[in-house]
């Protein structure tokens, strides 16, 4: 018996059945095979569309009549994990071209005068001095929400004035909304710097990964990065609520996703639906071939925690190997965040 056919089987077990048929049969058309197992129409062709999602045959013939191509199960995965790669360098593309025609709003098309200043109004600011004099100046004038996201702690010497402007902003009745790298909540000072916070009234939420520092006040000022991945680059303020509106439409989106305050050890257990957030991150990154000393780094966490998420994801997933978590994550959905409900 083949290490394929060993263990308990998940998923759709006449699929497995005709593929190690077709390995063991190799001069065999898929019909032949599938009528040897004496599958019903239906069920012919569910294996059929299954084993060509996960790329472990080639059919010559849609009728089934030829003989297949039946491809080795690692380099099924090397094929499924390259896909996944070129997705991500595409979306990463058109991620810096759309930063690219912001940056380009930015400059001299707003200037000169291409959309109203009185709706649009973008600057790119280097000074930190004009930056946290523009952040002070928020405590007065935000009116109804205040939202950020940081990508790491706040500095020792500020804890203090922010939950001052906490205090002012809640007691004019002022929503507050900060959302953290999970791993900031792990330091100490920052721990009781959120509790305090907290204690304010400041809704709080954790991610395992926060995409880039942002402020938003209600929809006519935003704060965020020239450069997400430096955190010392320029800034961009846009006042207006053509922009800002869209800035938090994506702020709504990864709020939705963080964990609250409160809930981060329900999170790392997974809920009730199997893999936690982290677990999840951890899943992709590693089916987009990123090593675990990359992967460790990304989420701030150490190699041996890296080690314990990807065996938890291997027992969530019923997988007896890394490659057979990631051929059963690409079958469920989870490498593109389009996951499908085992239980519908």
């Amino acid at each position: 018996m083949t290490k394929y056919a060993t263990g308990t089987r998940t998923g759709n077990d006449h699929a497995l059945a005709v593929y190690l048929e077709l390995r063991a049969r190799p001069a065999s058309a898929f019909d032949e095979v599938a009528d040897g197992l004496e599958l019903s129409a239906e069920e012919r062709e569910r294996c059929r569309g299954e084993l060509a999602t996960l790329g472990l045959i080639e059919p010559d013939d849609p009728a089934g009549t030829r003989v297949p191509t039946v491809v080795d199960p690692d380099i099924a995965l090397v094929r499924l994990l390259q896909c996944e790669c070129d997705r991500l360098e595409n979306r990463l593309a058109e991620t810096s071209r759309a930063h690219t025609s912001l940056e380009t709003l930015a400059g001299p098309f707003l200037r000169a005068g291409t959309a109203p200043r009185s709706e649009v109004d973008v600057e790119i600011v280097s000074d930190p001095e004009t930056i946290r004099r523009e952040l002070a100046g928020l405590t007065d004038s935000v009116r109804s929400c205040l939202h950020s996201m940081h990508t790491g702690s706040v500095r020792r010497e500020d804890m203090a004035d922010e939950l001052e402007g906490d205090r002012r902003k809640i007691e004019r009745g002022v929503r507050v909304r900060a959302m953290y790298s999970r791993r900031a909540g792990a330091v100490p000072e920052m721990a009781q710097h959120l509790r305090e916070r907290a204690a304010l009234g400041v809704e709080l939420r954790f991610s395992a990964v926060v995409p880039m520092n942002m402020v938003l006040a209600d929809e006519n000022f935003a704060l965020l990065p020239t450069d997400p991945h430096d955190p010392d680059s320029s800034a961009i303020l846009a006042r207006g609520p053509g922009l800002v509106r869209s800035y938090l439409a994506l702020f709504a989106y990864c709020w939705h996703a963080a964990t609250p305050y409160g809930d981060e050890d329900q999170a790392e257990r997974g809920g009730g639906d199997g893999l936690s957030e982290q677990q999840r991150v951890a899943l992709r990154m590693l089916a987009s071939g990123i090593k675990d000393e990359q992967i460790a780094k990304n989420l701030g966490v150490s190699l041996r925690t890296v080690s314990r998420l990807l065996s938890e994801v291997m027992h969530e997933l019923g997988a007896a190997s890394r490659f057979e978590a990631g051929v059963k994550a690409a079958r469920l959905g989870l490498l593109d965040g389009d996951a499908r409900d085992p239980g519908v």
